[in-house]
Parts: structure tokens; sequence; C-alpha cells
């Protein structure tokens, strides 16, 4: 199981890296393919949406067959189909159906270790693993920012992303042979129920209202604006704008792993996931409030951003409390779809928002309607999230 639980976690560093690389290579897509911040946003939040779209089927999936076929199967397919394409691409529809693919392929990998940790494992170690696990997950969110930048330089980014689809392709087959299924309910209820038994808990909904915002802002903002915003306020290499993404990378990282243990230090889920999300929103304001005081203090915002973005692990933990056993697989993927779709929609948003300002005010502007946007979307979900209670 140990080494079925890695081939996961390195198909998680490769989720992570697909919905975050077009905040580097944005330059060279602008350059080559003509593609403009909102075709980006768009193609970033397709990611999102069919990633999300998908976590139905893909918790049916989960509970009926498992995590081995259902992951293994959607990341060759959809992952490793999706970089090839991306790589080959010669217009911006063609990065936008390869994002929807890249989605696709990345839709099953995290979910299927949360299942193999809620059917395996104490609820008490879920949050603790669930983070672990994303935190290193997030490595591909740090690997698709400097050590990207560099593989760019020397390969191309149609080089660069065409490794990564053999790589993908490799860890699909490995996730194959090695992820063994936990062993199924003797319950007769198994296979009984739906989404819709679990969307009729009334305690699961304050949580889905939290969980479709906390992860907009650091998705958004490391997945695409960071670059754009960095070269076009500060207007610094493409360099320092890598390690400006690394850290947040890393920040986010530090929070995903910090954030799970917590809840066996304080006993409220609820207090750790309100604060963080509050601090979080403060993050976006105080970028929206300074903009361009400093290079030093967007990149510690930012990076307040990625920390206290992190709580996703927790949401779904807090979650899981209220779900029954033989809905596991459903009920975190009905989580994730909220948390994903949630962020693929602002994604969304967030583009033609920053087409609107810039054609209409400053391009400073543009991007400060970007962090009240998201800052005040993920507020309106603390306010909501108040309501929520501890299992």
């Amino acid at each position: 199981m140990k080494t079925g639980i890695v081939c996961l976690v390195l198909g998680y560093v490769l989720s992570q890296f697909y919905r975050a690389f077009l905040a580097v290579l944005s330059p060279e897509l602008s350059n080559e393919l003509a593609a403009t911040p909102e075709t980006l946003a768009t193609a970033s939040g397709i990611w999102f949406l069919t990633f999300a779209v998908m976590q139905i089927p893909v918790g049916m999936a989960l509970d009926k067959i498992g995590p081995k076929i259902t992951a293994s199967a959607l990341l060759l397919i959809g992952g490793g189909g999706g970089a090839l394409l991306f790589s080959f691409a010669v217009n911006s529809n063609h990065i936008t159906v390869a994002m929807g693919l890249l989605g696709v392929g990345c839709s099953p990998i995290l979910m299927s270790a949360y299942y193999i940790f809620a059917r395996s494992f104490s609820p008490r170690l879920f949050a603790t693993l669930a983070g672990l696990s994303l935190g290193l997950g997030t490595l591909g969110n740090v690997a698709s920012a400097l050590p990207l930048t560099i593989a760019v330089q020397y390969f191309g980014w149609r080089g660069a992303i065409l490794s990564l689809a053999f790589i993908t392709f490799a860890i699909a087959i490995l996730i194959f042979l090695f992820v063994k299924n936990p062993p199924r309910l003797e319950s007769e209820k198994v296979g009984s129920g739906s989404i819709f038994s679990i969307l009729r808990i009334p305690a699961i909904w304050p949580i889905i209202a939290i969980m479709s915002v906390t992860y907009a802002p650091a998705a958004g903002i490391r997945g695409l604006w960071i670059s754009p915003y960095l070269a076009d306020v500060f207007v610094i290499s493409n360099e320092m704008i890598g390690m400006a993404t690394l850290i947040m990378g890393f920040a986010m990282i530090l929070g995903s792993i910090l954030y799970g243990p917590l809840d066996r230090v304080v006993p409220s889920k609820k207090k750790i996931i309100l604060i963080g999300n509050l601090m979080c929103s403060l993050s976006c304001f105080s970028l929206f409030i300074f903009p361009e005081n400093s290079l030093v203090m967007s990149i510690v915002l930012l990076a307040m951003v990625g920390f206290f973005g992190s709580s996703f692990a927790v949401i779904i933990g807090h979650g899981r409390d209220f779900i029954p056993p033989h809905l596991i697989g459903r009920g975190v993927t009905l989580l994730n779809l909220f948390g994903i779709g949630g962020a693929g929609l602002l994604q969304a948003w967030s583009g033609k928002i920053f087409t609107k300002f810039s054609l209409e005010t400053s391009l400073v502007f543009s991007y400060q309607a970007i962090f009240l946007f998201f800052g005040l979307f993920l507020f309106l979900g603390c306010l909501i999230y108040l309501f929520s209670k501890d299992a």
C-alpha cells in the first residue's frame, strides 16, 4: 500500500504542476500563439471546471471499482494525452482543449489517495495524512516555477511539456501496477446512496460554502496572475518572477503540511479553518490596498495567500466527519467538486475582470480588482462558514 500511495503522490505532483504552469509559460504562449491574458485565464479555468465536473463520476468509480483503475486510466488518457496535445499546440484553442484533457486526467489522483486514507486509517489521522500528501504533491506547484523556467530556457516550452507527457504516461502505469484497492465493505449499503444523500446532511452545507472559495485565491494567483502582475507592475526579469512563484509555492507546501496536524492540537477544525481563511482574505485585501508599494511586500503578501489558503485538506477532513463510510468516495469527491469548481469559475471570471478594467482604467488597478475579487468571495465564504459545527 505504501508504494501505491507514493505513486499517487507522484501523480498529484503532476496535477499541481498542470494547474499552475501557465503562469510561467504565459510570455512564450503570448509571443508564439498570440494567447491573451483572458484566453489563458479561460484555459486555466477550463482545467478546474473539467476537473470539477469529473468528481461525480470519479466518486462513483472509487466506491464501485476502486482507485487502482480509476486513477491510472484517467491519468494515462487525459493527463498524458493532454500534455501531448499541449506540446504540439499551434493556436490558443489547442491550449484550451489540452487544459480540459489535463483536468480530466488529474481529477482522480488526490481523491484516490484520500479514499484510501478514509477507508484504511482512523478518522483522527485523516487530516494529517491528507495534509501531508497535499503538501508533498504541491512540490509540483514549485516545479512549475523556477525549474520550469530553466527547462524552457534550455529545451523550449514544447520540449519541456513533451517530456512531461512521457513522465505522465510512466506514472499512470506505476499507479496501475502498485496501487491496491482497500477491502470492500461487507455492509449491504455498499454502492447504495448518491450525492443527494450527502447533500441532505445539513452540516455539510456551510462546509461546501467555504470549500467553494478557499482554494480560489491561492490557485488563481499562483496559477496565472502572479507572473503578469509582477512583470507589469514591478518590471522584473523572468528569473525573478520564477523565484517569486517558487516562494509562493513553498508557502503553499508549508501551509498544507502544517494545517493537517493542527486538528490534533486544536480540538476545533472550525476554528482552524475560519482563522486561516480570514487571514488569506486579509492578505488579498492588503494586495488590493498596496499593489505597488514594494516588491518585497508584494511577495510576502503573495506567500501569505499561499500559506493561509492551503486549508483544503482540513476542510475535506471536516466534511469527512459527517459522511457515512459507504459514501466516502462520493463524499470527498463532492467536496472536491465544489473546491475545484469554485476555483475554476472564479479564475475564469478573474480573466474577464482583468480585461474589463485594463481597457477602462490603469493596468495596476486591473490587478487590484482581481485581488479584491478573490478576497471578497473568500470573506463571504467565511461568513457562511460561521454557521458550521464541529463533529
